[in-house]
C-alpha cells in the first residue's frame, strides 16, 4: 500500500526549486512505497514564494519557518539554507520532532555539527539524512557495486572529485558561498565535500590522516553596489588522505573545486586495485570505464549504463541520466529508507557521515596551517 507523506521546504532557492520539481515528478517512478506531496514552502524573501504556486499541492507559503515546524500535517522537511543557519534551523526541527533531509555540511563548522548530532542522539525517534545526490547516477552506482564486490582486488589508490567552474570569472558578483561568515572557513569543502565523500564513506573509506592544499584564488569580488568586497573563502581544496584498509593503506585523493577550468559540474569516482579498476564521471553520464588485465594486456573498456538508477522510472533505458534525475533518486532513497523499504538501494548520507566529513575538513584546515599531514579524529 502506498502511503502519502506531506513535505515542507525551508529555503526556496535553487535546490528548493529542484526538490519541488522532483517531488512533482514522482509519477516517473515505476514503483515506490511512498507518495510525497509538497504542502508548504518557507523563504525569508517573499518574492521567492510565488514560483511555488505552480504546484497544486502547496497549501502554505510563509516567510517564517516556525509556521512549518508547528504544522502537524507536515511529516518531512527539506532544509536548504546557508551554512550559518544550519544549526539554528536543524536544532529547531529536531526540537519540533520533524524528520528532515538537510543540506550539507550540517553546520558551519565542526562544533556546530557536533551540537546538531548531540541533539539528534537525544531524539532517537527522528529520521534525518544529509543531502547528496551525485552518487545516484547509474554509473556511480555501478562503480560502487564493482568496488564493493572486491572485484578490483586490493585497492592501490582512489580518487573522488566534484569540480565546478562557477567561479572562473573573477568579475562574478559575490554571494554567500564566497563569504566565510556565511559559509564557514571550510569554504568549498562545506559546499561540495559531502558529494565527494558520500560514496567513499559507504565503501568504508575514512581517512585517518589528511594532507591538504587549500587555495583562495580570488581575493575580492564585486558587491551589490559594484564596489569590491573581500572574498575570504577557499575556492579549491585538494586533500590526500590515508585510508587504513584491512589489506593495507592506500591514498584517497579528494578534490572539490569551484575553479576547475573545463569542468562545469563534474562528479567523478576512480579506484584502481591489484585485480582491476573502475572510473565514472558525470561528464560521460552513460559510460563506466572498467579496467582489467587480459592475456597480459592492460585493458580499459567502456560499459554503457543507460538511464536506470536504483529506483526504476518510466524513462527509457537508452536515454541519458541527469542532475534532476539524481535529485529524484535521492528523494526516493530517503523516503524509502524512512519507510523501512530501502532494501539493497544506495542509502543517503547520514548525520554521522556529515560529522565525519566535518572532522576531515577540520583536519584539512589544520594541515594547511602546518603544511603537514594531520590526524582525523
Amino acid at each position: 500500500m502506498v502511503r502519502d507523506v506531506q513535505v515542507g521546504i525551508i529555503g526556496g532557492g535553487l535546490m528548493g526549486r529542484e526538490t519541488a520539481a522532483a517531488l512533482n515528478r514522482w509519477a516517473a517512478l515505476q514503483d515506490h512505497p511512498v507518495r510525497p506531496r509538497l504542502a508548504a514552502v518557507c523563504d525569508v524573501d517573499p518574492d521567492v514564494l510565488p514560483w511555488f504556486e505552480r504546484i497544486e499541492t502547496v497549501r502554505l507559503l510563509s516567510t517564517d519557518y516556525r509556521d512549518l515546524l508547528g504544522d502537524d500535517r507536515l511529516e518531512v522537511l527539506y532544509i536548504a539554507v546557508p551554512h550559518h543557519l544550519h544549526e539554528e534551523l536543524y536544532l529547531a526541527a529536531i526540537e519540533a520532532g520533524k524528520d528532515f533531509l538537510g543540506e550539507k555540511p550540517f553546520g558551519i563548522d565542526l562544533p556546530a555539527a557536533e551540537r546538531i548530532l548531540a541533539a539528534l542522539r537525544g531524539r532517537g525517534d527522528l529520521f534525518v539524512r544529509c543531502s547528496s545526490e551525485m552518487p545516484y547516477f547509474p554509473g556511480a552506482l555501478a562503480a560502487a557495486r564493482l568496488i564493493g564486490s572486491g572485484a578490483i582486488g586490493r585497492v592501490i589508490e582512489a580518487n573522488a572529485a566534484f569540480l565546478h567552474s562557477s567561479d572562473l570569472d573573477p568579475t562574478k558578483p559575490i554571494n554567500w558561498k564566497r563569504q566565510a561568515a556565511l559559509c564557514g572557513r571550510i569554504g568549498v569543502m562545506g559546499d561540495l565535500g559531502m558529494h565527494a565523500l558520500h560514496l567513499p564513506f559507504k565503501l568504508g573509506w575514512r581517512p585517518s590522516r589528511v594532507y591538504a592544499l587549500l587555495q583562495d584564488l580570488v581575493a575580492e569580488r564585486p558587491g551589490p553596489d559594484g564596489s569590491s568586497v573581500p572574498c575570504d573563502t577557499i575556492e579549491n581544496a585538494t586533500l590526500v588522505g590515508t585510508v587504513d584498509a584491512a589489506d593495507g593503506p592506500f591514498p584517497l585523493t579528494v578534490e572539490v573545486k569551484r575553479i576547475a577550468p573545463g569542468d562545469m559540474n563534474t562528479w567523478r569516482i576512480r579506484a584502481v586495485g591489484m585485480a582491476g579498476g573502475v572510473e565514472f564521471s558525470t561528464a560521460r553520464p552513460k559510460t563506466v570505464r572498467r579496467f582489467a588485465v587480459r592475456d597480459g594486456d592492460q585493458v580499459w573498456e567502456h560499459v554503457e549504463t543507460g538511464s536506470q538508477s536504483a529506483f526504476p522510472t518510466v524513462t527509457g533505458a537508452i536515454f541519458e541520466f541527469g542532475f534532476s534525475d539524481a535529485v529524484l533518486q535521492m528523494w526516493a532513497a530517503f523516503l524509502a529508507e524512512r519507510a523501512g523499504a530501502l532494501d539493497e538501494a544506495f542509502p543517503c548520507a547520514t548525520p554521522e557521515e556529515a560529522l565525519a566529513a566535518h572532522r576531515i575538513f577540520d583536519a584539512a584546515l589544520r594541515s594547511a596551517r602546518s603544511q603537514a599531514a594531520e590526524p582525523v579524529p
